[in-house]
């Protein structure tokens, strides 16, 4: 919570994506009034496409809060809209809009964001599952001053923290969110008291972190092991890892496979085995070739069913030794 010496600054926070929700309920229930959420508008979602409202505007709804849906916060009605009211700072976290300059010249205190990496690296719109996806061991998240260039504001504060080598985007994020919160009460503490550094980001050491698209998630079997095993955690839980397998038969159609948790396995197979080829499919075994080595499958899925244990999988696929995937 605020210190004794902060005096409440009136804050708006963006956020849309889970990652800001965290941020939101500390700030909402801290000395900080804040005075509205701005999130995007709510969109069709599912096979059934409804219409469900995030949870970050659930949660300023419980609270009384005002809730805006601008399509473009940009535009000059967006502009209008958060110069009536008066704020003092604004707090973005996976908003996903681009905040203008006109728009960060209205608070008097300008912008903050809650980045989900150690910036310089990774900037952009997947920075955790680009993090997953190159094998970092360690990741983390800074606060930074805004401007409307893409994360590339002043650093404020940051923290760190090991990735697990079997922990998914999903997973991470969940905890990065929770690491961020308190930090981003910190710094506006620390800027309302005048304590706050301000550190230039360097771009020799900018990286970036492209928004996902569903073909990320294509596996390539000519890949390490390990690598496809990144793929299949940074892919969770969208776009999610898959390959293509067509059963025996004749006629029969190629399956989309989702791999939801797999293993590299020890040791290499032997060089004549094209990489995608099943080399074991029995009991709870069921591991494929890699590019250099082998993949253990844990967990598969066949879309529009749940997902499963290999073992539950082979007892109920006909899936052989020599059978070729991708």
């Amino acid at each position: 919570m605020a210190t004794e010496q902060t005096r409440p600054v009136r804050l708006i926070v963006l956020g849309t994506g889970d990652f800001a929700l965290p941020t939101f309920d500390l700030l909402a229930g801290s000395s900080h009034p804040v005075i509205a959420l701005v999130t995007q508008p709510d969109r069709p979602q599912g096979r059934k496409q409804e219409v469900v409202p995030s949870r970050i505007k659930r949660s300023a709804a419980a609270r009384g809060i005002a809730v805006l849906q601008p399509e473009d916060v940009n535009a000059p009605e967006g502009l209008e809209m958060i110069r009536g009211l008066g704020p003092d700072l604004l707090v973005t976290a996976a908003y996903g809009q681009i905040l203008s300059a006109e728009l960060l010249t209205i608070p008097p205190m300008g912008g903050i964001n809650l980045h989900g990496s150690i910036l310089p690296a990774y900037r952009g719109a997947a920075p955790v599952a680009r993090a997953i996806q190159n094998g970092e061991r360690e990741t983390g998240v800074t606060v930074i001053r805004m401007s409307p260039k893409i994360d590339a504001g002043g650093m404020i504060a940051f923290a760190s923290t090991p990735i697990g080598p079997d922990e998914t985007a999903g997973e991470l994020e969940g905890r990065l969110a929770a690491l961020g919160a308190p930090l981003v009460l910190r710094t506006i503490d620390d800027l309302v008291a005048g304590r706050a550094r301000i550190h230039a980001q360097d771009p020799a050491k900018v990286t970036k972190a492209p928004k996902l698209r569903k073909e990320d998630g294509q596996i390539d079997w000519t890949r390490p092991a390990l690598s496809i095993h990144n793929l299949v955690r940074a892919m969770q839980p969208w776009p999610l890892a898959s390959t293509q397998w067509t059963p025996d038969g004749p006629g029969k159609a190629p399956i989309r496979l989702i791999l939801h948790r797999t293993s590299p396995v020890e040791g290499p197979v032997e060089a004549s085995t094209p990489p995608g080829t099943v080399v074991e499919a029995s009991g709870d075994r069921l591991v494929v070739a890699a590019g250099r080595d082998a993949l253990r499958i844990l967990e598969i899925q066949i879309p529009g069913k749940r997902a499963m244990p290999a073992a539950d999988f082979l007892r109920g696929n006909r899936l052989h030794p020599g059978d070729l995937l991708g």
